[in-house]
């Protein structure tokens, strides 16, 4: 069972494990400022490492949702039982006048509205979060024969895992400065397009261009120099290896299918980079500081 109840555009679902298993023994705090469906934050809970954390999102729509699925799970299901039921019972035409309306609508409350954004995820096209520039969401109506609006179990284990879990609606930088000396920042991006079609970066109404990943890098750099262990997935792109290459960074390539094209023909294995600072001279002695804390609290509990 998967504690990830909403898709997302470049989501981690498949990635998630490799991360996971690429990461230090120990670390202090886990940070993840480009939050999306929080694939890795749920692989990192599923293996019982996910200890205190932070996530943080600029997307205030999708932090407030995982807020409510933390805070108020059981209100939540209630509300996507009774639109989950609504919407399968209505012929073709009807659940699109459905989607419509509920896209249309901004409730006020805010269980309702954290409903309304799963809603909208399991039965738009593709399963893709887009807004325009006044930050309204845009996407077409899917045509899934049964969606899984109500994923109770899920919801129910989300909540779970977010319980010890701190959330920020912020820009990344903002949510990199939280992370001290020893602590673990996982940072995912909207990737650098392969090509003039390959662009997934309207979450917001702001864009992430090349200025952005220049500003990621140097956020990355100044994670670094304060001992905090970081590690990002991008796209294998040779403008992203000019940022990262020749620091004394790890990059690797991975070979992942996309999760969304709109396009079934495009869902083809793509390379991908993970970049870590594990092995930079001044992250390695605080890792070693974080493992022998761990030392001492397994010995403490025998």
């Amino acid at each position: 069972m998967s504690a990830t109840f909403l898709k997302w555009a470049g989501g981690k679902a498949k990635l998630a494990p490799r991360v996971v298993q690429r990461l230090p023994a120990a670390f202090g705090r886990y940070h993840e400022p480009f939050l999306g469906g929080g694939a890795v934050y749920f692989a990192l809970c599923a293996a019982g490492r996910a200890g205190s954390a932070r996530l943080a999102d600029s997307n205030a729509d999708l932090v407030e949702c995982f807020g409510m699925v933390r805070d108020r799970t059981e209100d939540l299901i209630e509300v996507l039982l009774g639109v989950e039921a609504e919407y399968l019972a209505l012929d073709p035409d009807g659940r699109r006048a459905c989607y419509l309306a509920h896209r249309a609508a901004i409730p006020r409350d805010p269980v309702e509205r954290a409903a309304r954004l799963i809603f909208l995820n399991h039965t738009c096209y593709n399963g893709l979060y887009r807004v325009n520039a006044k930050g309204q969401f845009n996407v077409p109506h899917g045509r899934y024969v049964k969606p899984r609006i109500a994923d109770v179990p899920g919801l129910r284990a989300a909540a779970a895992c977010l319980d010890h879990a701190e959330l920020a609606c912020e820009d990344f930088e903002a949510a990199c400065a939280h992370a001290r000396r020893g602590d673990l920042v996982y940072l995912d991006p909207p990737y650098y397009p392969l090509s003039a079609t390959s662009h997934f970066t309207a979450y917001t109404a702001n864009a992430f261009g090349p200025g952005e990943h220049e500003r990621l890098r140097d956020c990355f750099e100044a994670l670094t120099r304060r001992g905090v262990a970081a590690i990002l997935s991008n796209s294998e792109h040779p403008a992203v290896r000019e940022l990262y290459e020749g620091r004394g960074y790890c990059l690797d390539v991975v070979e992942m299918s996309r999760a969304i094209n709109s396009v079934g023909s495009g869902r083809s294995r793509i390379p991908e980079l993970l970049i870590d600072n594990f092995e930079r001279p001044e992250v390695l002695p605080a890792l070693a500081g974080a493992q022998g804390h761990l030392r001492l609290e397994t010995a403490g509990q025998r």
